[in-house]
């Protein structure tokens, strides 16, 4: 080809993509045509374009000469002639109005005045029916054509009101998406699961050949943010076929029937252009258990829709070549019918990821991101447990949007460890000034934590605790677990509602009073204890049984399943549980107060401590590290000097404690916040 010639598919829609129509502007075009025609007829044959004169005016102008001789025309109530041009230059109409009942006589006077020299004009027939009927069948004409094409889109499915029945999907193709399963990580059982299904797609007959059928559906499930959506994405960008995307709430209008249309378009095209895959993202928004009580009268609109999948999913054939697949992080309320084999024949859970698996999530969106040569993945995946992916992928996103607020020249570990407290906790509130009474409550408050963190053998290891506010938190102390828990013993639970009570025993015995920001401790050990009642079977009282209801059934009020004794029973249990905790909390604390009053003094002094200078504190050693106030100093006294270039050598003097000492985290809700 030439370098003149242009490119032959230049035209072409883009694969993938149904070819723009440009909208129809041939009615509205005829519409304003008849509306200007009818306009002008009506502004030529108005009476108002003119000066009004008496007739007896007329003939002193006429006989004066100020009247053009052959310009007189007699009409059916008026008479109209030209005045010669004055001094302007400009020529002026005259009108001599008059009624049917005198017409004669007027133009009798008209015939003397002018000797016979003028035009009489007949009235025209049509013109008062066109002047009269003329906007009332335009009127009609729009809605017979409007009606009529109405009617024509019903006939092809589109119902009524033009498109509310057509499904609301997206085409994709592999180079639309641009995910393949090398970007998705951390869920390696599911992309195996997945992957599958992309072979079923490319070689049906590999896998019929002894019998076998292809999967109808697939359903992914797991928390929020694990990447579902981006699993099926990779799908998208790993079959050669049609990939149709849409959320289940698209199906829900406020035009009953609506959804289950759409539902049948959109398999109707899928089967039309099988091989091909159906994503439906967010399925439970129309999938949930159908009777359960809250309709208000009527046919519900969520069960028409869920009618209408259960009847396209159930009247597949293999020969088909069309696979379901969904998403939702809520498969405990939806239908049974829907997620039964022969519809949705697997179900795949994508899950948190594991220590491997985020170190794979971290390293996967780090890709376009300039690290430094400190910047520890291994350490940020130990740091980062119960992190879904979405929340590892912010976390990068914000170490390299704060080391570029920095100067930096890459991403260094400080930035990482800063944003993963950043996405967890909040912003750190720096420029927050308590008063001393204030800060040495918070000081105390989260050195009982510290202490019982670093002296209780079952608990977390302790490994960082700090009194600078962060997000909603007065100041917090966090551990490092050495493991991803999959389940909890009560060794460890014991420990921890034992840690989360030291915090306002230290209070009162310091401060003689207590305060609020013991709010979140006390929630975090009731719910510890109520659970370990309800649903761990940990009461010696009531024994293995579970006492919560059915969370999964939608009722209005709550589900309870035992007697008024047995929740008598329960309160006792959850209090006693509850009140030997901080018992025993405040017997340790009181065995090691004087290492809590030396941990505190610390964080007033440094304001945060690792987990190892809590150690040293509790072993009774110095700290030689330089405080905030010498740090500030060395700072103030640096800026004196000369100006350091930008990304040259990081001034590191500028950080507070906090932001080099921060390396852990807990898991949700096992933080200690003041």
């Amino acid at each position: 080809m030439s370098e003149s010639e242009p490119p032959q598919n230049e035209n072409k829609p883009e694969q993938g993509k149904a070819p723009a129509q440009q909208p129809s502007r041939g009615i509205f075009g005829i519409v304003l045509v008849i509306l200007l025609v009818i306009l002008a007829m009506m502004l030529i044959n108005s009476p108002n374009a003119g000066n009004r004169i008496t007739l007896a005016e007329f003939a002193t102008q006429y006989e004066n000469g100020e009247i053009v001789k052959d310009s007189v025309v007699v009409r059916t109530t008026s008479v109209t002639a030209k005045q010669k041009p004055a001094a302007d230059g400009n020529e002026r109409v005259v009108i001599v109005e008059f009624n049917t009942a005198n017409a004669e006589v007027v133009t009798k006077r008209i015939d003397e005045i002018t000797a016979g020299n003028y035009t009489s004009k007949p009235p025209s027939a049509w013109m008062p029916f066109i002047l009269t009927f003329g906007p009332l069948i335009l009127i009609i004409g729009l809605l017979w054509f409007f009606i009529a094409r109405g009617m024509r889109n019903a006939a092809s499915g589109g119902g009524m009101l033009g498109n509310f029945g057509k499904s609301r999907h997206r085409t994709f193709s592999k180079e639309m998406t641009g995910i393949t399963f090398s970007d998705v990580a951390g869920v390696d059982e599911a992309k195996d699961e997945v992957g599958e299904i992309i072979e079923f797609l490319k070689a049906p007959k590999k896998f019929t050949r002894l019998g076998g059928r292809i999967p109808r559906g697939v359903l992914l499930t797991g928390p929020p943010g694990c990447g579902k959506t981006l699993l099926a994405k990779a799908i998208a960008g790993e079959a050669d076929v049609p990939f149709f995307s849409i959320s289940g709430s698209d199906f829900v209008e406020m035009f009953v029937g609506v959804g289950a249309s759409r539902v049948r378009d959109l398999f109707k095209q899928a089967k039309e252009n099988a091989p091909a895959i159906i994503f439906l993202d967010e399925i439970d928004a129309v999938g949930r258990k159908r009777g359960s009580g809250f309709t208000t009268g009527g046919h519900d609109e969520r069960e028409q829709t869920l009618n209408a999948i259960l009847v396209e999913m159930d009247g597949f054939n293999p020969a088909d070549g069309v696979i379901v697949v969904a998403a939702t992080n809520r498969p405990d309320v939806l239908d049974p019918a829907l997620i039964r084999p022969g519809r949705f024949d697997r179900q795949i859970t994508v899950p948190l990821p594991d220590v491997k698996g985020r170190l794979q999530i971290l390293q996967v969106h780090a890709k376009k991101v300039k690290l430094g040569p400190d910047v520890d993945f291994e350490r940020m995946a130990k740091m980062t447990p119960m992190f879904s992916g979405a929340d590892l992928a912010a976390i990068i996103n914000e170490a390299a949007i704060s080391a570029t607020l920095q100067n930096k020249d890459f991403v260094e570990q400080e930035d990482m460890e800063e944003a993963r407290d950043k996405v967890r906790f909040g912003r750190a509130k720096k420029s927050r000034v308590r008063e001393d009474e204030e800060n040495k409550l918070t000081a105390y408050h989260e050195a009982g934590h510290a202490v019982l963190q670093a002296i209780l053998e079952y608990a977390d290891p302790l490994h960082k605790v700090t009194i600078i506010a962060r997000g909603g938190m007065g100041g917090a102390t966090f551990s490092l677990p050495e493991k991803d828990r999959e389940t909890y013993s009560r060794r460890w639970i014991h420990a921890t509602m034992r840690m989360a009570c030291g915090g306002r025993i230290a209070e009162e015995k310091a401060m003689g009073d207590a305060s609020s920001g013991a709010s979140m401790d006390i929630s975090q050990v009731t719910d510890m204890a109520r659970v370990m009642i309800l649903e761990w079977g940990m009461s010696p009282k009531l024994g293995f049984i579970r006492y919560t209801g059915d969370d999964r059934r939608e009722t209005l009020v709550a589900d309870k399943d035992y007697s008024d004794q047995t929740a008598r029973i329960i309160d006792e249990e959850i209090k006693r549980i509850v009140d030997e905790a901080y018992a025993d909390a405040d017997r340790m604390l009181e065995e090691n107060w004087e290492a809590v009053e030396r941990v505190a003094a610390a964080l007033l002094k440094y304001e945060t401590l690792s987990g190892e200078d809590v150690k040293k504190i509790v072993a009774g050693e110095e700290l030689a590290k330089p405080t905030v106030a010498d740090l500030l100093a060395a700072e103030a006294k640096r800026s004196t000097g000369k100006t350091q270039a930008p990304g040259g050598e990081k001034d590191r003097i500028a950080k507070r404690p906090s932001e080099s000492d921060g390396e852990g985290d807990l898991p949700p809700g096992l933080a200690s916040p003041a």
